[in-house]
């Protein structure tokens, strides 16, 4: 008698015509692996170094980037899930690496910005994420890299296209 629990053959007539999905060769898996690998391997080193999250280092990097915005602000630009976001700013907040002002207009959301140390650890990460960025492309040639920004831009925009915003 056998086990149909372990089988794995297909039993619908019509899913024997379709090949499996290879994930090592699914490009969307596998921008995805890479971009997790990479995530994980320059948080390792700010993270012993300043006991800081991905999340929470996407929230400094953005106020860096842009300055004085709200949480909104920062989903719309980082992607990140406004859960995400918050829990990052009530962190970097406690731990006093941002300033939270009060919006006058819509006192629903607030102002964000770096503190002084918060600056100060910005300021301390980016040359390390800028050397993490250069060391990762070193095996390219100047071409190939204008070459991967060129196609990671063409993907956004197709994928803008083709994926409901959210």
């Amino acid at each position: 008698m056998q086990n149909n629990k372990t089988s794995h053959k297909p039993t619908d007539p019509a899913s024997a015509s379709v090949a499996p999905l290879k994930l090592e060769s699914f490009l969307p898996y596998r921008l995805n692996l890479l971009a997790s690998e990479i995530s994980q391997a320059l948080a390792q080193a700010y993270g012993e170094r300043f006991g800081i999250s991905i999340p929470e280092w996407r929230v400094l990097a953005t106020l860096g980037q842009f300055g004085t915005i709200t949480a909104r602000d920062i989903c719309a630009h980082s992607h990140m899930h406004k859960t995400t976001v918050s829990r990052a700013v009530a962190t970097l907040e406690k731990r006093k690496l941002l300033a939270r002002k009060a919006n006058r207009n819509d006192l629903r959301e607030a102002f964000l910005d770096l503190s002084e140390e918060g600056r100060r650890i910005y300021l301390d990460i980016v040359p390390m994420a800028t050397a993490f960025s250069e060391t990762l492309c070193r095996g390219l040639s100047p071409d190939e890299t204008r070459q991967l920004d060129a196609l990671i831009d063409k993907l956004m925009s197709q994928l803008g296209q083709i994926a409901p915003q959210t």
